[in-house]
C-alpha cells in the first residue's frame, strides 16, 4: 500500500528559517492519530511559540536540544525543559521556547488514541508534559533512536505507522459509549450538547463525565468547547478573517461575547492579536512575551 502524499513548509528570513513536513497516517490508524509532523529549524536567537488548547494530544519526539514548555495561565505550574515527551490535553494555552535549533517529529493524536498508545487514564497527564522515558521507557528510546537513523521523513511516517499500529494492536480499545460520544463530538465539532449524548446514550452525565475523565482528560462539555475552537482557527488559517462577527456565527456561537471568552481562555490572547501573530510557512503562532523557563522557575520561587 502506498503511502499517502507529503506536505512541504519551508520559511527563511534573517532571523530564523525552518522546514515543516507533515503527513497523514495510513487510513487504519486515522481514528487515532491527526497527523505526523516532521520539523527541522534554526533561529539566531530564543525564538517563541504560542500553543492554544487543542483537542489533540501531542507526541514530541526530538531530535535535538532541549525545548521549554510552560503555561502563562498556570502559575503555579513550573516550565520545564524537555526532549522527547507527551503533552495531554489542556483548556489553556502552553508557551514553548528553545535557542538555535530544533529538530524532530510531532505527532498529533486523538484523545483516544493517546489513551490506547500510553496506556494511562488521560486526566493524569491532562495540562502536563511528560517526558516519553517516563511513560515509555526502553521502547520510547529505541523508537527515537530508529527515527533519527531513518533515511528521511517518508521513512519516519511508515516506521511510525508500524511501530504505532503495532502498539495499538496490543492495546486495550476504549469503552464503546465513549467511543461513540468522542466521535459526534468531533463530528460535529462541538456542536452536540451534552444533554443530547446522554440521552442518545441512556447514561447519566456524571457516568459521563467520569468516563471522559479516565479516557479521553476532560468533561465533554469542555472539549466540546475546544472542539468549537478549533473550528475558528482552522477557519483562521484557510480563510483568514473578514469580520469577527461572522466568524463567530459561522463557528457555532451565540455571540460575540461568548466567542472572546472563549478565544482568550484558549488561546491566551485576543483574536486580533492571534492573527497578527500568525507565523509564515506553516510556522505556527509567535510569543514574543515569553522568558526563559529558568526566569520563571525563579520569580515563582
Amino acid at each position: 500500500m502506498s503511502s499517502p502524499p507529503i506536505r512541504v513548509n519551508r520559511h527563511e528570513s534573517e532571523s530564523a528559517r525552518w522546514e515543516m513536513v507533515e503527513r497523514t497516517p495510513h487510513a487504519g490508524l486515522g481514528p487515532h492519530i491527526r497527523r505526523y509532523s516532521g520539523y527541522q529549524e534554526y533561529s539566531t536567537g530564543p525564538f517563541r511559540r504560542r500553543e492554544p488548547a487543542t483537542a489533540d494530544a501531542v507526541l514530541i519526539i526530538s531530535f535535538g536540544p532541549s525545548i521549554d514548555v510552560f503555561y502563562p495561565e498556570k502559575p503555579a505550574c513550573a516550565g520545564q525543559r524537555c526532549r522527547s515527551f507527551f503533552a495531554g490535553l489542556d483548556d489553556g494555552p502552553a508557551l514553548t521556547e528553545y535557542a538555535g535549533s530544533q529538530h524532530g517529529v510531532q505527532v498529533d493524536l486523538t484523545p483516544l488514541g493517546a489513551h490506547m498508545l500510553l496506556g494511562v487514564p488521560m486526566h493524569e497527564v491532562a495540562g502536563r508534559v511528560v517526558e516519553l522515558d517516563d511513560l515509555l521507557g526502553a521502547d520510547g528510546r529505541r523508537l527515537v533512536e530508529r527515527l533519527y537513523d531513518a533515511p528521511g521523513w517518508a521513512a519516519r511516517f511508515d516506521l511510525l505507522d508500524a511501530a504505532i499500529a503495532k502498539r495499538l494492536g496490543e492495546s486495550t480499545p476504549p469503552s464503546p459509549d465513549v467511543a461513540w460520544a468522542w466521535s459526534r463530538l468531533r463530528g460535529t465539532r462541538g456542536g452536540v450538547s451534552v444533554g443530547t449524548l446522554t440521552e442518545e446514550l441512556g447514561c447519566s452525565r456524571r457516568h459521563l463525565a467520569r468516563r471522559f475523565r479516565e479516557q479521553v482528560g476532560m468533561p465533554p462539555k469542555l472539549i466540546g468547547r475546544v472542539l468549537r475552537f478549533e473550528r475558528v482557527t482552522a477557519r483562521l488559517a484557510r480563510e483568514g478573517v473578514a469580520r469577527w462577527a461572522d466568524v463567530a456565527l459561522d463557528c457555532g456561537y451565540y455571540d460575540q461575547s461568548h466567542f472572546n471568552r472563549d478565544f482568550r481562555e484558549f488561546a491566551g490572547i485576543t483574536p486580533s492579536e492571534y492573527m497578527a501573530s500568525l507565523l509564515p510557512g506553516g510556522g505556527g503562532i509567535a510569543a514574543d512575551e515569553v522568558t526563559s523557563v529558568q526566569d520563571l522557575t525563579a520569580a515563582a520561587a
